[in-house]
């Protein structure tokens, strides 16, 4: 459909909006299209309705609905911007309530435990960024060779928006990626391969996001626990906040433009601190 590849296109070149996220707009808006039978110029709020309606009858979870509701929004707005319909619909649509869920995060000794598995140097890396830096899975398999420097211990990265930021790394994150990017030049001289992303498979391949979801939950089943990257990044936020870091400059590590965001792991942090307390005194 012509207006919707206008529309995504717009997404990506005005908005800097990832290809992950345009893809989820994508299946949103096409969803919406397929159980719609009319023409933009004619759809109606009792359409939208029924749509919603649709999917809470089919048992669409309230997060899904919510984000379904905001692709809704954000494209007719555009249409109605470029004169496409002469009002919005979705002007007076309600959000569904969401139950805030704290996120799940690890102690620091299973994080010490997962450190302590016999780890590729590829492998080590990947836990010492998406912990030791809080970075997002996407973040991670994006970085380039040119995105850091081990002399001032920095890494350099692109989150959502393409908004750029950078995170100091560790002294353990240092040596990770030293000793990894020996493994890389003999695989770049092997294959022969011409990539200026920085983390390769062992058989010459760029690693993808689920390669490193892969990795994660085998490694969490060998110490019993489900995670994901997520939950690395969860915990480095988290940890760092129970030593007394800085909100606004958690905030600046993981990338959120607001701060509500990142104040989630303080309610994570007194839970914490509820569970060990009343473990010392029962």
């Amino acid at each position: 459909m012509q207006i919707l590849s206008e529309y995504l296109e717009y997404l990506e070149v005005e908005k800097g909006l990832s290809e992950n996220t345009i893809e989820a707009y994508r299946r949103d808006l096409m969803s919406f299209i397929d159980n719609c039978s009319v023409e933009f110029q004619n759809i109606q709020r009792n359409h939208i309705s029924n749509f919603i309606r649709n999917l809470h009858e089919n048992n669409y979870s309230p997060t899904s609905v919510m984000r379904k509701i905001a692709s809704l929004r954000g494209f007719f707005k555009w249409l109605c911007t470029n004169n496409y319909i002469k009002s919005d619909p979705t002007l007076t649509l309600e959000q569904p309530k969401v139950p805030k869920k704290l996120p799940k995060v690890m102690t620091v000794q299973e994080i010490e435990t997962l450190l302590n598995q016999d780890l590729t140097k590829l492998e080590r890396v990947i836990i010492e960024l998406l912990y030791g830096c809080g970075l997002r899975v996407s973040e991670l398999v994006n970085l380039k060779i040119n995105d850091y420097d081990l002399k001032a211990k920095y890494i350099q990265c692109f989150g959502k928006g393409s908004k750029e930021r950078i995170v100091p790394l560790g002294s353990k994150a240092v040596d990770a990626i030293k000793k990894y990017l020996e493994m890389r030049d003999y695989l770049i001289q092997k294959f022969k391969l011409d990539t200026k992303k920085l983390l390769i498979q062992e058989h010459g391949r760029e690693i993808t996001r689920q390669d490193v979801y892969n990795f994660i939950h085998t490694l969490g089943k060998k110490i019993h626990k489900t995670i994901s990257p997520h939950t690395l990044r969860h915990s480095f936020a988290t940890h760092l906040l129970e030593n007394g870091a800085d909100l606004r400059v958690v905030q600046e590590l993981l990338g959120h433009s607001d701060v509500s965001t990142t104040q989630l792991y303080t309610h994570i942090s007194k839970k914490r601190l509820k569970e060990v307390y009343f473990a010392i005194n029962n």
